[in-house]
């Protein structure tokens, strides 16, 4: 008896994880219709990033950094290819304070990250 009542317990909580798991997919994809008109980083879809040589970076790129934040060097870039729409993510320090600036395939920048979203480049072997 303690069996069947441990097994149907089992079942049951299963099904309501399962039922949980549901529901969030669909807020998820209803999210990233709602905004996908305005921003393209949030998405339900993997993104491919690799990281960039900072000497491979665009000029425009490298160009824009020295104009708009003098006195910042480039500590890292990362393309992120997400729907077959590129974009590169250039982290920058100046002291100890650290941006990530967003730009897409031509150079153009597009915003800045918030801190907490940044995600670390794959290290390249």
């Amino acid at each position: 008896m303690k069996k069947a009542l441990f097994v149907v317990a089992f079942v049951i909580a299963a099904l309501v994880v399962n039922g949980q798991a549901k529901d969030t997919t669909t807020m998820q994809k209803k999210s990233t219709t709602t905004t996908k008109a305005t921003t393209t980083t949030v998405t339900n879809e993997k993104s491919i990033r690799t990281a960039v040589k900072v000497t491979e970076l665009q000029k425009s790129i490298t160009d824009n950094i020295a104009k708009d934040y003098a006195g910042y060097t480039i500590k890292g870039a990362t393309s992120v290819t997400l729907n077959n729409n590129v974009t590169y993510e250039v982290v920058i320090v100046k002291g100890t304070a650290t941006e990530t600036l967003v730009y897409d395939k031509d150079g153009m920048f597009v915003k800045k990250l918030p801190q907490n979203a940044v995600k670390p480049a794959p290290k390249k072997k």
